[in-house]
């Protein structure tokens, strides 16, 4: 037997194994990194944005409109999910059976969810002071995010995505008794940073 022949040592056995099993993962439960990452980077902007014309008290701290601050986050949005979009179809054709229905109906629900809060915020924006219509449109997407999740996370029994589902309901809660330019500080920093955490987290975890 040659030395190019010869079998593989333990070490490299264990290297393959888990790097096959890491691969793995992400076909099944799909890529973290493609799944969360985009959405932080998304609420790093936009509700940087945001927090840059609030401000903290009655002066905005960059010469920014709130219809500017709300194009860049609805802009990095849109990007981040079709970021995301790409990665659960990914996802879904290599899942088949329950798990895809489960799957299939949970995207409807963050749909249904989404178009019932553009009604509503729709029709109370007009009585409200432009600070306070802010407010509630991103009070109530996050609400609707942080229940997504964590029913998600029941769905799918994905403990990490339940409690990150709790996190982001604490931050939302708290920003939205703080106000529109806490609430918009709070989402950037503990939420969109906590996006790319997670991501980055749970790919190191597979």
């Amino acid at each position: 037997m040659t030395e190019d022949e010869q079998a593989p040592s333990p070490e490299e056995m264990l290297r393959v194994i888990e790097e096959q099993s890491a691969a793995t993962s992400r076909w099944l439960y799909g890529d973290p990194l493609l799944l969360y990452v985009p959405w932080g980077v998304a609420w790093v902007l936009g509700f940087t944005a945001l927090f840059l014309h609030y401000g903290l008290g009655d002066e905005s701290y960059a010469p920014i409109s709130q219809m500017q601050a709300v194009g860049v986050l609805m802009a990095s949005q849109l990007v981040a999910g079709a970021l995301a979009a790409y990665g659960y179809a990914r996802l879904n054709k290599a899942v088949r059976g329950d798990s895809n229905a489960r799957g299939t109906m949970y995207g409807y629900a963050w749909f249904a969810g989404f178009t019932l809060m553009v009604v509503i915020c729709t029709r109370m924006t007009p009585l409200l002071p432009e600070e306070e219509s802010g407010l509630l449109w991103a009070g109530i997407s996050l609400t609707l995010v942080a229940a997504l999740h964590m029913a998600g996370g029941a769905v799918f029994l994905n403990w990490p995505m339940f409690f990150f589902g709790g996190w982001i309901a604490a931050v939302n809660a708290l920003g939205v008794l703080l106000g529109a330019g806490w609430h918009a500080l709070l989402t950037a920093v503990l939420l969109g940073g906590g996006f790319i955490a997670v991501g980055v987290f749970l790919r190191r975890c597979q």
